[in-house]
């Protein structure tokens, strides 16, 4: 999805015509920063960004924070010292999960054609739920005031003709509003936006259409399809030209499937010691795994990315022999992966693990390798994985965690001293660890100045 910037030009009545206009972009404002102050009320109104230490990234803010030029992706050290006075709150990915299972649980109420393109947002074909529920800006003012009242938080809705406007529509209406694009306005509406608001228009091909003289969504319209296809290759440019003229034939799909499952981690400083890279590389294969389990899925392929203390991104991926949910294997393979990386002698900054190629795991059949055939129980590892999924749900991720690997690169199946020989002991006793992951509601936030 193009996160272009919006056109100060853009009005906020397009009209109110809303034949032909059933489709609805529903957007959760600052979702991760709304659902903390649904959890902290006491900071609504203050400048809140949740992220974790200063070498990692902001992962939401406040519309109070915003304003002092703090967005999402940025450094949060670099936000810190725009915003010196912002609230840093911890991430709780569990919390922003359910509420995102209950938004999209709200969705699916109003119509079965609900497509969920991230955790906070969504489309919506509602040319069904018209005589039940009444036009579609009366379907978003119910959308709005159920997902306030049930989670306390405010969502933005653009109401179009096609999926594209819809969504750059509820961009416009930001934040807790509406917009409608009445069929016969979208041309009218999308000439006043810059270039960059188009999908798939990002900063470089932004740069290849302005060395041809075009910067405006109206500038490319009024181009030759010749002459946009030589600035940004021949389908590209198609597309393009389609989208400034209003033209996306793509329906709403419900059911969309996930492409990719992965997790991330900035180190708290620079590790140049690759023992400690891959511990945490097992760390986030267990929690991709996790997730695998979760939604039924297997994955064909584990990708890795790195990054060097001079911010030097690295990826590498590997395509298994068969697809798996196991963590385990998952991380033997970002292992080796991490192995053939070339650092040139630079210490790490970031490292992640990512499972694609994603298939119902159900329809996985698996070939057992010889250490799992001579094997007593062939499928114990994956069952020790499950059971460790049963322990999180119920006391928290905190709970118990696979093993730490190793010294050296062995790939025997015993885990170090006290390790369970599937390697996925806990760093210490179940019942201690279960113990001490009793449920909190110790909700813990820091003022860094």
């Amino acid at each position: 999805m193009s996160r272009g910037p919006r056109s100060q030009d853009a009005r906020r009545d397009w009209g109110t015509e809303e034949d032909g206009c059933s489709i609805l972009h529903v957007d959760m404002d600052a979702f991760f920063a709304s659902v903390e102050l649904a959890r902290r009320p006491h900071l609504r109104g203050r400048p809140v960004i949740v992220g974790g230490s200063e070498r990692s990234v902001v992962l939401a803010a406040t519309y109070e924070a915003r304003a002092f030029g703090v967005h999402s992706a940025m450094p949060m050290s670099a936000a810190l010292r725009l915003c010196p006075q912002a609230v840093v709150v911890p991430p709780e990915h569990q919390a922003y999960r359910t509420v995102s299972e209950g938004v999209m649980a709200i969705l699916r109420d109003v119509t079965s054609l609900v497509e969920q393109v991230s955790v906070d947002e969504a489309f919506l074909d509602v040319s069904g739920a018209r005589r039940r529920l009444g036009s579609p800006t009366r379907i978003a003012a119910l959308i709005r005031e159920q997902v306030r009242a049930e989670y306390g938080i405010t969502c933005s809705v653009g109401v179009a003709a096609t999926k594209f406007v819809a969504k750059l529509a509820s961009g416009h209406a930001k934040p807790d509003g509406v917009l409608l694009v009445p069929k016969d306005a979208t041309v009218a509406f999308l000439r006043v936006l810059p270039v960059g608001a188009l999908w798939g228009v990002g900063d470089r091909t932004a740069a290849s259409l302005e060395r041809w003289g075009i910067r405006t969504v109206a500038e490319l319209a009024d181009s030759d399809v010749a002459t946009v296809q030589r600035a940004v290759g021949r389908v590209a440019g198609a597309h393009l030209h389609d989208l400034a003229w209003g033209r996306d034939p793509r329906p709403v799909r419900p059911g969309r499937e996930e492409k990719s499952v992965g997790a991330e981690e900035t180190f708290a400083a620079d590790v140049a010691d690759m023992r400690v890279v891959e511990s945490k590389a097992l760390e986030l294969a267990d929690r991709c795994a996790g997730r695998l389990r979760l939604q039924h899925l297997a994955a064909r392929t584990v990708a890795i990315k790195v990054r060097t203390a001079d911010f030097r991104t690295l990826t590498r991926s590997r395509t298994l022999p068969q697809p798996t949910d196991v963590g385990r294997e998952i991380y033997l393979a970002a292992r080796d992966l991490l192995a053939g990386v070339d650092l040139g002698g630079l210490p790490v900054r970031l490292v992640g693990v990512r499972a694609e190629g994603l298939v119902a795991a159900e329809d996985v059949v698996r070939q057992p390798t010889l250490e799992e055939a001579v094997a007593e129980h062939s499928d114990a590892r994956r069952e020790a994985e499950r059971a460790m999924d049963l322990v999180r749900e119920r006391f928290g991720r905190s709970a118990i965690g696979a093993g730490t690997p190793a010294v050296g690169r062995s790939t025997r199946t015993e885990g170090p001293a006290g390790a369970s020989p599937h390697g996925l002991a806990p760093e210490v006793s179940p019942a201690s660890r279960v113990r001490r992951a009793a449920p909190t509601t110790d909700f813990r936030e820091r003022h860094l100045s």
